[in-house]
C-alpha cells in the first residue's frame, strides 16, 4: 500500500516497552516484549509482523492496557497512559479499542448481537435505550450487515460476519485508535479481502488509526502505510511498507519476505531458509537475538546488542551488518 496521507504527528508513542511474565515456581521470566520503541502516526496503519510467539499481540494488548507493562512508557495523544487505572483507564476505553483474532470466542454466545454491540454504550452511559437501538442498527449497516440480524446470536453467523460484528463493537464508542489483532487470520481468503477492504473504508470514513498485527505478510503489505518487523520480543526493522517489501535491510525480514508465495508458477523466488528453532524468550541469546539463525552472523553479533537505527530516510533496522550502520544515528 502506498500512502497518500500527509505526514502526521504521533498518536501513540511507545518507548522501551517491556512485558515480562513470571514463571510459576521459578525466578525466571518470559521476556515476551523486551525494549520496544516506535510511534504510530495519526491516521496511518502500522503493520506489526513476525513469527508466532514473537510478542506482537502482547505489544498490542499493552498499548490498549488490557495488560500492564512491566517497564517503559506508553503515550496516547500526548498523554502518558502507562500507569492509568480506575476512572482514567475507563475513560481511555472510549478512545482506543481492539478487534480480536477469533471472531467467535471474542463474542459472548449468550448475548444477542444487539446486546454485544450496545454493551460498551451502556457501560459508558451513552444515549437512551431507544437511541442505542438506533446506534446498533447504524453500526450494523456500516459494517455491511442487515440491522434485522440484531436479535440473533453469534452461532447463527459465519466467521466473516462475526468479525464484522466485532468491528461494529469496536466502533461503537467512536475511538481514535484500534488495535487489529490478526483480525483476518481465522477467515477464508475471499472473506479476508472483504474484511480488509471494510477496515480501509472505515478508516477513511472515521479518520481511524490502526495497529494491524498479523503474520500474513501479503495482507500487511496491502493495508499498511508502514511496517514494523518483530523477532523474539524486539523490533528489528521498521519503514514504509513499499520500501520494506522492495528492499528490506535486516536478514530476518529478508528471510520472511522470501517465503511469500508468488502467484506465477513460472517464476521462482530465491528462498532464504532459516535453520534451527526460535530461541526461548526465557533465556534469549546474547547480543543480537537473531544471530543463532542468521545466515550472515559474525562473532561480534554475540557481543553487541544492535540498536534500531535509521539507515536510510525513515528506514530503521537493528543489525550491525546492515548497510550504513556505522554512520547511522539513533532512532530515539
Amino acid at each position: 500500500m502506498t500512502s497518500t496521507r500527509p505526514a502526521a504527528s504521533p498518536l501513540v508513542q511507545i518507548r522501551r516497552l517491556e512485558k515480562h511474565f513470571p514463571i510459576a515456581g521459578s525466578d525466571d521470566v518470559v521476556r515476551a516484549v523486551d525494549g520496544v520503541s516506535f510511534d504510530i502516526r495519526k491516521g496511518e496503519t502500522l503493520g506489526l509482523v513476525g513469527e508466532s510467539g514473537c510478542g506482537k499481540t502482547t505489544v498490542g494488548r499493552c498499548i490498549v492496557r488490557l495488560i500492564d507493562p512491566s517497564n517503559g512508557a506508553i503515550a496516547f495523544d500526548g498523554r502518558d497512559i502507562t500507569n492509568l487505572s480506575g476512572q482514567g483507564l475507563r475513560e481511555l476505553r472510549r478512545e482506543m479499542q481492539i478487534i480480536f483474532q477469533d471472531p467467535y470466542s471474542s463474542l459472548n454466545p449468550r448475548l444477542s448481537i444487539r446486546s454485544i454491540i450496545s454493551e460498551p454504550l451502556e457501560i459508558h452511559r451513552i444515549g437512551t435505550r431507544a437511541e442505542r437501538r438506533e446506534m446498533v442498527a447504524d453500526l450494523l449497516k456500516r459494517v455491511g450487515l442487515d440491522p434485522k440480524y440484531a436479535d440473533r446470536y453469534p452461532h447463527e453467523f459465519s466467521g466473516g460476519q462475526r468479525q464484522r460484528i466485532g468491528i461494529a463493537r469496536a466502533l461503537a464508542l467512536k475511538p481514535k485508535f484500534i488495535v487489529c489483532d490478526e483480525p483476518v487470520s481465522a477467515l477464508d481468503v475471499s472473506v479476508q479481502a472483504q474484511v480488509i477492504n471494510l477496515l480501509e473504508e472505515l478508516q477513511d470514513e472515521f479518520g481511524l488509526t490502526y495497529l494491524f498485527i498479523s503474520h500474513g505478510l501479503a495482507v500487511v503489505e496491502h493495508i499498511s502505510d508502514r511496517v514494523a518487523v518483530m523477532y523474539l520480543g524486539k523490533i528489528v526493522e521498521i519503514c514504509p511498507s513499499e520500501e520494506l517489501y522492495r528492499d528490506p535491510l535486516h536478514p530476518y525480514t529478508q528471510a520472511l519476505l522470501s517465503a511469500i508465495p508468488i502467484p506465477d508458477p513460472t517464476h521462482k523466488r530465491d528462498r532464504i531458509v532459516l535453520h534451527g528453532d526460535v530461541p526461548t524468550p526465557v533465556n534469549p541469546p546474547s547480543g543480537c537475538r537473531f544471530r543463532t539463525r542468521c545466515p550472515i552472523a559474525i562473532d561480534e553479533c554475540a557481543a553487541v546488542v544492535p540498536e534500531l537505527r535509521e539507515l536510510r530516510n525513515g528506514h530503521f533496522a537493528a543489525c550491525i551488518r546492515a548497510e550504513g550502520y556505522a554512520s547511522a544515528s539513533p532512532a530515539d
